[in-house]
């Protein structure tokens, strides 16, 4: 079956069309096409547009994907303009994915301050909905108690208050208060895959691979637009950023960005400066860009990138120039650990902290070896520098530091020598993938688990061997559309916050549905 529909606007006019002419196949393609489009910018938008026809599975889809998704989504315009019925119906959910509820409380704000005159009288009941006894107690006393608006409301000071009195009891009688605001969230697990990017194998490469923890296999994804190994990699607000590195001829400032739901890459803003070998990190959804090498010299600049603005700026820069350097953030710090100097010709055991808020970095404790090319991660509140090398040395020793304690202690060894692996955590467990053991790259991935200090090989290695390959936690819906059996092709210009109107007023629209 091939039809071929021409639409005189958009999917506005499509989808209620389709309805009408009792063209239930296309109007099931067109609920699929906008399902595989979802994204935070959009989600509410196209989950009003379900409701209003009466698609009731592409309705409860947009719904989940907005409680999934909740952090990015309230900070677009979106939720801004919802309903108070729409706000109280997000947030009350308990399948609401949040990492902390200071971001419902802190949306539920934003929605008020927006349009303040308005809404202020909505108050009391939007506090029904946040958990205010699920916050920490530092955090009630010095940003819900300090908020003006709820300083100025008895009802929501009484709210307060319920919290203030559920932290004054023991932690073993905290269960005797039952209410739905001391019941934590349950949010819906959400499928993750393990994605590694780029890497030498053994010149820089463009492929891209995932790993399925559910169904044991990797599977190809979209290429690399041009080669790069030796980049930094990072998860950031749902998408994979590739951040520098090294193409097999020049180190690179470009930046690269993974769309898991479209299988593409998109190019954001240019580094100040070009970096290969440098480390990576996001906090306070920030990406910030450690150290390096600029293809002269070893780097201790660094620069930050904020998506939102999609610009770079340069932060205070380390102490000691750093480049196979890997970073890790824990408690609202970055650790730059490790890594090789340049000017004394030697890897590094020493490690710095950098304050966000005082702009400053200084050495903690130092690690019980040198260790360039170490495969940094962080699991469990801890940092782990896994492998690197000291030379023609490369280690297969691991170690962890406590930043309360300021103190390094060696765990389980892995079962092979590594450096230049990537690293990430998933559900509890560390992977370390790939890597080189310093006579050949390696195909491998083994992962610790903390509760047995063991580590384990996966079952199933990669299609190549990589090193300086980068990797990354990633959620793609087992329905995006580059998997799809059926596809729409458009004729029209397509922006993801604006995926209702994405045709030309003679858009055609071509879909293909096999026999």
């Amino acid at each position: 079956l091939n039809i071929v529909l021409t639409a005189c606007g958009s999917l506005r006019v499509l989808l209620p069309a389709a309805s009408l002419l009792q063209l239930m196949d296309v109007r099931q393609v067109c609920c699929e096409f906008l399902q595989s489009q979802l994204h935070p910018t959009n989600c509410l938008g196209i989950r009003a547009f379900a409701d209003l026809h009466t698609c009731t599975q592409l309705l409860g889809q947009a719904h989940a994907y907005a409680e999934q998704h909740f952090t990015e989504v309230v900070q677009g315009e979106e939720f801004l303009g919802l309903s108070l019925q729409q706000v109280c119906s997000l947030i009350s959910s308990d399948k609401l994915t949040v990492s902390t509820e200071e971001k419902v409380f802190e949306a539920m704000i934003s929605w008020i301050k927006s349009d303040k005159p308005a809404r202020l009288e909505h108050m009391p009941k939007l506090m029904e909905h946040v958990r205010l006894p699920l916050l920490s107690r530092d955090y009630l006393v010095q940003i819900v108690e300090e908020e003006a608006l709820i300083k100025n409301n008895n009802t929501c000071k009484d709210f307060l208050i319920e919290a203030m009195k559920y932290h004054l009891l023991p932690a073993d009688q905290r269960h005797l208060i039952k209410t739905d605001r001391t019941r934590p969230r349950t949010p819906i697990s959400i499928p993750k895959v393990m994605i590694v990017v780029g890497g030498q194998a053994p010149k820089a490469i463009r492929s891209v691979e995932c790993y399925d923890f559910q169904e044991d296999r990797w599977y190809q994804v979209a290429d690399l637009p041009s080669r790069r190994c030796r980049a930094g990699i990072v998860s950031m607000a749902g998408r994979v950023y590739a951040v520098g590195g090294f193409n097999s001829s020049l180190r690179e400032r470009t930046v690269d960005v993974y769309d898991g739901v479209r299988d593409q890459w998109s190019a954001v803003a240019n580094m100040q400066e070009r970096r290969s070998t440098l480390g990576a990190a996001v906090l306070a959804d920030l990406l910030y860009a450690v150290g390096g090498f600029n293809g002269s010299i070893g780097l201790s600049t660094v620069e930050v990138y904020n998506y939102k603005i999609n610009e770079w700026i340069y932060v205070a820069s380390m102490n000691t120039r750093r480049s196979s350097v890997g970073v890790g953030v824990v408690d609202g710090k970055l650790y730059a650990v490790g890594g090789y100097d340049g000017a004394s010709r030697q890897c590094l055991s020493t490690v710095e902290e950098y304050d966000p808020v005082s702009d400053q970095w200084c050495y903690v404790a130092d690690m019980s070896t040198r260790r360039s090319g170490a495969g940094v991660g962080v699991l469990g509140g801890q940092l782990f520098a896994a492998g690197g090398h000291d030379g023609p040395l490369v280690r297969k020793s691991v170690e962890v530091y406590d930043p309360h304690t300021n103190a390094w202690r060696l765990v389980c060894d892995m079962n092979m020598c590594r450096r230049n692996a990537g690293v990430c955590a998933i559900n509890g467990l560390l992977y370390v993938i790939g890597g080189d053991d310093g006579s050949c790259n390696l195909s491998s991935v083994e992962f610790y688990n903390p509760a047995t200090d063991k580590w384990s090989l996966i079952p199933t290695n990669m299609s190549n061997g990589r090193s300086y390959a980068g990797a990354s936690p990633l959620i793609i819906p087992p329905d995006t559309q580059y998997k799809k059996t059926r596809l729409i092709r458009v004729c029209g210009a397509y922006s993801p916050s604006h995926c209702l109107s994405f045709l030309s007023p003679s858009g055609v629209a071509v879909i293909d549905k096999p026999l």
